[in-house]
């Protein structure tokens, strides 16, 4: 009795798992697509079967199901990261009509070892998207960057980015 109830528990979960990326996947392509028409819904509805199915074959392979659940957690981000991206593009503005003397371009590695491994390449990437810095490797915790400045370096080094995305995923264990 008890392990038909833990298959049939199991088993409830991927449906609502799956449910989650459905819906999810149609509001995407929904907010991409603007159009309400009967026949694109449609296309949106077999578009989001395909990835539904590609989705089951991915775990049936790897079995280890991506969480949909990370919405809020980018709603606080994302507008943070707007903001740094701003200000670092001023920065580098003023560093490209400036003298060409304060251009100290440096290549490092940032430690990313508090930062959750699902969590690492969203870290780099928004170095990357940083003006003036690039992520040039992802590697055993650390990320190498590449800047323009090595006050930039500096500051990433001080972790306010890191303390971002970890206060949003959580540390590493």
């Amino acid at each position: 009795m008890l392990g038909a109830l833990n298959i049939n528990n199991k088993t409830a979960r991927y449906y609502i798992h799956m449910a989650e990326w459905a819906l999810v996947l149609f509001i995407f392509w929904l907010l991409l697509s603007g159009f309400l028409e009967p026949l694109l819904l449609s296309f949106g509805a077999v578009s989001v079967i395909i990835v539904l199915y590609v989705l089951k074959r991915m775990d049936e392979v790897d079995e280890e199901r991506q969480k949909t659940g990370t919405g809020f957690q980018l709603i606080r981000y994302l507008p943070w990261l707007f903001v740094e991206i701003v200000k670092s593009s001023i920065q580098v503005t003023k560093l490209i009509w400036g003298p060409s003397e304060k251009l100290s371009p440096v290549l490092e590695k940032i430690s990313a070892q508090d930062v959750p491994m699902e969590s690492r390449v969203l870290y780099a990437n928004s170095i990357t998207l940083t003006p003036g810095t690039l992520s040039v490797d992802l590697e055993d915790g650390e990320v190498t960057v590449h800047a323009l400045q090595k006050a930039s370096i500096d500051e990433l080094k001080k972790g306010h980015m890191e303390n971002k995305i970890t206060g949003l995923w959580g540390k590493n264990k």
